[in-house]
């Protein structure tokens, strides 16, 4: 077996979860590339090799993932953690907003999923973010547009899997509840909703990065190598299903 370093892609590795995830992944020893529009310095320092991209931009996501061919050889597993949160109620969200939520949440998801993909060999993993939103149509502080995005990542995960697990690639998804990141400090500053949301887990609290980072981490690891188009919820007993 070569000593060569597992490779990954982590998408959203600027911030919250893909960077608690690109962070805890390379102290695992993996050859971590991470993918922001706003990508910060690596975390940790030097370990996490950085390039900027925005997976909305088709012409971007073919580039920047023929760029991680050339320099890496291929690809082992691949992380799609770039999103963005909207909180606009029903009857004042709009097309525009609504388009913007697809554009990154499920198309971009989509191209990096793609074009990774493409890159791999049978033994591969893939892990998508999604929500509990999806399952729960909404509900805490994500509404219509960010609910229905969140569904679409669960769909398009059971349809890469289908696609993907003939060649080998195993593709699964996370849904985190209600998680302490800066993608949600603008609702969760408000006290109300924090504790309403907090009421609503059988613990009492919201998650960590770090936590859905770990769980992240299983299901791309051979640990989880019968695991396939699955949906692993961590949400702290919020949604129980």
């Amino acid at each position: 077996m070569s000593n060569r370093a597992k490779r990954v892609a982590v998408t959203g590795s600027g911030s919250g979860i893909g960077a608690a995830t690109a962070a805890l992944l390379a102290r695992q020893g993996w050859r971590v590339v991470g993918l922001d529009r706003n990508p910060e310095p690596s975390p940790p320092p030097g370990e996490v090799e950085t390039i900027t991209l925005d997976v909305a931009v088709e012409a971007d996501v073919r580039r920047v993932f023929a760029d991680i061919e050339a320099r890496m050889g291929g690809l082992d597993a691949l992380v799609t953690a770039a999103g963005i949160y909207e909180t606009t109620p029903f009857f004042e969200t709009n097309a525009e907003i609504f388009s913007r939520l697809l554009a990154v949440n499920v198309i971009g998801t989509f191209l990096c999923l793609r074009e990774g993909a493409r890159m791999m060999a049978r033994g591969a993993r893939i892990c998508t973010v999604a929500s509990v939103a999806g399952l729960r149509g909404g509900g805490l502080a994500g509404t219509v547009s960010y609910a229905s995005t969140k569904g679409a990542v669960l769909a398009l995960t059971k349809n890469a899997a289908r696609e993907l697990g003939p060649k080998g690639i195993a593709v699964n998804t996370i849904a985190p509840g209600m998680i302490e990141t800066p993608f949600a400090a603008v609702p969760l500053s408000d006290p109300t909703i924090r504790a309403r949301i907090e009421g609503m887990t059988s613990f009492g609290r919201l998650g960590s990065a770090e936590e859905i980072a770990e769980a992240i981490a299983w299901l791309i690891s051979p640990s989880a190598s019968y695991v396939h188009g699955a949906t692993l919820v961590a949400d702290g007993g919020m949604a129980m299903y």
